[in-house]
């Protein structure tokens, strides 16, 4: 029998965790993470603390008022993706990438090497460094889950056309990059994001159908895109016009990143939305994830507000354990209207009929993954969190919203959980 697989992961961040969580739990395993131990080495701990600290370090700076406009040239110099277009070689190495393949001359990641030729698990990481480790070792079964709708060279090893890495690809697009940076075509499988399973209710969408519509019904309460698409619609989402919904608040829910940045966007909209909160047509829920200091800041704004975060119309969505906080995330998806976030991997979810609203993106990959909702008609660019109540009230009105859950449900990708379980099993089998 094929042992099981050995999900790797990075504590960088929300978008190489969530997806980690959701393959290893519908596979029956744990998240391995290793950038910690027992899985590094002394130097393995020096790469991860630079690496993560650095990134954490600029994103929050890039948030400041004075100072944040040249920390944010920095990320987005450090995430630069080149045009894809004119199609071209773009295999040529960087600095990152020559970096990353000296340190593994050096012995980085060889524990987790160590470990998968000992028990002939198959990795699947949603991190790349462990991936190009494990296949330059020459281990066999090797997975690399891909978070953004589109990525930097340093996700393709040095030499690319020689590589045994199989890419789980969440987007097209990314398929077109990793051909482009000389990943063999027969290497790239276009699977989509893997969303947990108890968002999707198997592969026949059980559960996902379900909440679709009655957030149709939220979202369009004076039922103008739903008179226009009413046939199309009933033959996904039924019980359109379920009296049920017919009084219950539209559910907004606002994320902020691992680094807890941009939490400050709330404090210019909750002002805003006090007519709608206060004539229980709205509802909202602060995300702070694990942050602690995220949550108190959530709090102080809510009791300016003449609320209580327990009972009131605004709440605060924080655990802290990460897996608590996940399982509470997924629970708090079910029942979103409304997901306004920086256009992180959270920008994937808009395929389970969530419209978006997209923060600033913080760097260029999330650049990317906002043009990428938007093109896709599932996203918007904020306005002025100020006049959020206007804005808000308007995209309600005019069933603008539920276009926007319409149509990223019917055109991204939802059962890429089940691709992945299944590319990584039918291959690991075949390979064994």
């Amino acid at each position: 029998m094929t042992p099981a697989p050995f999900v790797a992961s990075v504590s960088m961040g929300y978008g190489h965790l969530r997806p980690a969580y959701a393959i290893a739990k519908y596979m029956d395993t744990d998240v391995e993470k290793i950038d910690g131990p027992p899985w590094t080495s002394q130097l393995d701990q020096t790469y991860w603390h630079r690496t993560r600290n650095a990134y954490e370090g600029i994103s929050r700076a890039s948030q400041a008022p004075v100072i944040g406009s040249m920390f944010r040239m920095v990320l987005s110099s450090m995430t630069s993706i080149p045009s894809l277009y004119p199609q071209r070689d773009l295999s040529g190495t960087d600095i990152g990438t020559r970096y990353l393949d000296k340190m593994i001359g050096k012995g980085f990641c060889d524990e987790v090497v160590t470990h998968l030729k000992e028990s002939g698990r198959p990795l699947i990481t949603t991190f790349y460094a462990p991936a190009i480790a494990a296949a330059k070792a020459g281990v066999e079964n090797v997975f690399c889950m891909v978070t953004d709708s589109d990525i930097h060279r340093i996700w393709a090893p040095r030499y690319p056309r020689e590589t045994l890495l199989q890419y789980l690809a969440p987007s097209p697009r990314v398929v077109k990059r990793l051909q482009a940076y000389g990943v063999p075509p027969e290497n790239i499988h276009l699977t989509g994001f893997p969303f947990a399973d108890e968002l999707l209710g198997g592969r026949e969408l059980t559960t996902l159908r379900r909440d679709l519509a009655h957030r149709m019904f939220r979202l369009d309460p004076r039922g103008v895109f739903r008179d226009q698409l009413r046939r199309e619609l009933g033959e996904h989402a039924p019980n359109l016009d379920d009296d049920d919904d017919r009084d219950t608040p539209v559910h907004l829910a606002f994320a902020v990143g691992g680094a807890g940045a941009q939490s400050e966007i709330a404090e210019a909209f909750l002002p805003s939305l006090k007519p709608l909160l206060e004539g229980g047509r709205l509802r909202v829920t602060l995300i702070a994830g694990t942050r602690p200091e995220v949550k108190e800041r959530f709090a102080e704004m809510i009791h300016r507000e003449g609320y209580e975060p327990k009972s009131g119309p605004v709440r605060i969505l924080h655990k802290r354990k990460l897996k608590k906080y996940f399982k509470a995330f997924n629970a708090l998806l079910q029942e979103t209207d409304i997901l306004w976030t920086k256009p992180s991997e959270l920008s994937f979810f808009a395929a389970l009929g969530i419209p978006l609203i997209c923060a600033p993106p913080m760097g260029q990959h999330e650049r990317y993954n906002r043009r990428w909702a938007i093109e896709n008609g599932a996203a918007m660019k904020q306005r002025n969190p100020r006049e959020t109540g206007d804005w808000l009230t308007e995209l309600l009105h005019e069933g603008t919203l539920s276009s926007m859950a319409w149509s990223g449900f019917v055109r991204l990708p939802k059962t890429g959980l089940y691709e992945i379980a299944d590319r990584v099993r039918g291959l690991s089998k075949h390979s064994g």
